[in-house]
């Protein structure tokens, strides 16, 4: 019950900022550039969305509220949820589906093929997002696939730090978040290793250690 109602708030609230961008889009609140404005927004949430889900182990560990892991795979759709709005900014309302310019835009503004990389790792983990998947990929395999979300964010950091060029406040704010959230992961890869036993010798090399 408290992870159906947790559920529940948490995906009313991942729609505010496209609530709030509907209702300045409705009311002339965008600013002379209004698609400069959608493009910065569903930008900075899809980043904030994944690295909340890459918060979502380290505060289920150090909290040991083991029911937060049943929030990841939600707010893990929503960065794939914003971040294809992001995209569809780009080549619907800034490009217009024009392949040529996008091509052109693309030789010429590598920030746009860091972030398309970006989106592309993201489908993957949208498409596996269900119980069906991890049933079907095998436990491991899943959890293999789904590190990709570890590129993902380091791609969308630096699509955003080549994108703004000179104030690098954010994408260093987000930057510095992710970095902690992956060294923590280091740490704990590091450290479950050292926990690992040793691989017994065979049984014949044993004995050879025995008779000598």
């Amino acid at each position: 019950m408290k992870l159906r109602l947790t559920k529940i708030v948490t995906f009313a609230s991942a729609l505010i900022p496209l609530a709030r961008l509907a209702w300045k889009a409705f009311h002339d609140g965008l600013g002379a550039n209004p698609i400069e404005v959608i493009t910065h927004s569903t930008g900075d949430w899809t980043l904030i969305f994944i690295l909340i889900t890459l918060s979502v182990t380290p505060l289920r560990r150090m909290t040991r509220q083991y029911w937060l892991v049943g929030l990841r795979r939600m707010v893990g759709l929503f960065a794939f949820f914003y971040g294809t709005l992001h995209f569809l900014t780009y080549i619907w309302l800034d490009k217009f589906f024009d392949l040529h310019e996008m091509w052109k835009d693309i030789a010429k503004r590598p920030f746009i093929t860091i972030g398309f990389s970006a989106f592309v790792l993201l489908i993957p983990l949208a498409l596996t997002s269900t119980a069906w998947s991890i049933r079907r990929l095998g436990g491991k395999n899943w959890q293999r696939l789904h590190r990709l979300i570890y590129f993902t964010g380091i791609l969308a950091v630096v699509h955003y730090w080549w994108l703004v060029k000179a104030d690098v406040r954010k994408p260093e704010e987000y930057g510095f978040v992710l970095s902690i959230l992956l060294l923590y992961r280091v740490a704990l890869w590091v450290s479950e290793k050292g926990k690992q036993p040793a691989i017994p010798a065979p049984a014949r090399n044993r004995a050879e250690v025995t008779k000598a």
